[in-house]
């Protein structure tokens, strides 16, 4: 430090000024650059290719202002339900001891898992003032209520989700485009099939679809065909009782008095809920894996431990695999919102592991550097098809002066990025 002291005093007021105008540089993404190797890396058709679609993402379907929106998020879905079933005894006592346990009601999958937590503990007995029957009812009652909120259609054919399908569809590729989700609707399923673009999501059979870990693990299905993994179970995934064992079915929409395999969680209070579940969340660990594997994140709040564990874990260990998060909003909250990081999980991943990269609106941390947008340069060689996903955004205040910023953890202006280059190949790419 002393040295670096020294040196400053000794240079000329000048070489000072352009130094800070040196580190200003340092500090900012390349906006072009980086879309570019987005677009290139996205048109390999011999690379491990998946997408992570989470709950931001049916945010992004338009809809009328009063039926917006199409799914509520995690939060507003929680809202819904304890609105419902604010008047049921069992419940308020449930929520209750949830809050004394030092969690919030504030997240129905969290009211889901210290339920099934209790659940584990209860058999023939009481536990914090419930039954193992009282404990069931609760749980049957949640899921159907999120089974309610959930079992919606698309507005059009016109949707992010269409988009997205669109694109998978778009190319015969080596090796076949991965989709992971943790959201239970259809609403990816009801855009695959509506665009005809063959996929398998580990079940089996016509009647009543089986889980077949073995085609799973073992990758024992068609190229052509894409994947499709819920992480945490779907609105038409249900229990049934065959001899003495609960085996998992699913149906081709939601079955009424079905048990539902919503949010699995981690617990492993059942081996039957718990095997679809680490399934895929091995799948998951096997695809990051996978040499020069490339996973986009959409909609993801990095709000789950277990996942994030899963990813990063997998990170670590293949260095040529890259996780590129896309986020929703500014790196920081507003002063209205109370400030701070917006998503403070993933920014402290992402600044220890080189690739994992968090792109928001104004800021991005690329292998592990966290800078500002740069500004776009409008030249001949700039390409005007990525130029026009670089937003130059007044700054309140600056005397008219812009930044950079780059939407895409918006999900409808990402898959418009993917609309804008379907059809184009490698060399078209490279090209541009």
């Amino acid at each position: 430090m002393k040295r670096i002291s020294k040196y400053f005093e000794e240079c000329k007021f000048r070489h000072w000024v352009k130094f800070k105008e040196f580190i200003a540089v340092i500090h900012k993404h390349d906006p072009i650059r980086h879309l570019s190797y987005l677009r290139q890396s996205l048109s390999q058709d011999n690379e491990a290719i998946g997408f992570f679609i989470s709950a931001g993402c049916p945010l992004a379907v338009p809809m009328p202002s009063d039926k917006w929106p199409l799914i509520p998020d995690v939060k507003n879905l929680t809202i819904a339900i304890n609105a419902v079933l604010a008047a049921d005894n069992e419940y308020s006592c449930l929520l209750r001891e949830l809050e004394k346990s030092g969690k919030s009601r504030e997240n129905i999958e969290d009211v889901l898992s210290f339920l099934r937590s209790l659940l584990a503990v209860s058999k023939g007995g009481e536990v914090r003032g419930l039954t193992e029957g009282d404990l069931n009812k609760l749980e049957k009652k949640i899921c159907d209520e999120i089974v309610k909120k959930l079992d919606v259609v698309h507005p059009n054919d016109e949707t992010p989700y269409h988009s997205l399908c669109k694109w998978v569809g778009s190319i015969d590729r080596k090796i076949a485009i991965e989709i992971f989700t943790t959201n239970y609707d259809l609403l990816l399923e009801q855009a695959l099939e509506e665009l005809e673009v063959p996929y398998f999501d580990g079940f089996v059979g016509s009647c009543k679809s089986f889980f077949d870990l073995r085609a799973v693990e073992d990758n024992m299905i068609p190229e052509h065909w894409s994947r499709l993994w819920k992480i945490h179970g779907s609105i038409n995934w249900h229990q049934e009782q065959k001899g003495d064992e609960r085996v998992v079915w699913r149906s081709s929409s939601p079955k009424d008095g079905a048990s539902h395999l919503i949010y699995p969680s981690h617990l492993k209070y059942e081996e039957s809920r718990k095997m679809p579940y680490l399934a895929l969340i091995d799948q998951l660990n096997r695809f990051i894996r996978r040499k020069s594997s490339f996973l986009i994140l959409n909609g993801y709040s990095f709000n789950d431990g277990h996942l994030n564990d899963a990813i990063v874990n997998a990170l670590k260990s293949n260095p040529t695999g890259m996780v590129l998060a896309l986020q929703y909003g500014s790196y920081e909250k507003s002063e209205k919102e109370g400030g701070g990081e917006r998503y403070p999980n993933a920014n402290r991943l992402a600044k220890r592991q080189h690739n994992l990269n968090v792109w928001t609106d104004d800021k991005a941390i690329i292998g592990t550097n966290l800078g500002d947008w740069g500004k776009a340069r409008s030249t001949e060689a700039v390409d005007t098809d990525l130029l026009s996903f670089v937003n130059a955004v007044t700054v309140e205040g600056g005397g008219g002066a812009t930044v950079s910023h780059v939407k895409l953890g918006d999900f409808l202006e990402f898959t418009n990025f993917l609309k804008k280059f379907i059809g184009l190949d490698v060399g078209d790419q490279l090209e541009k």
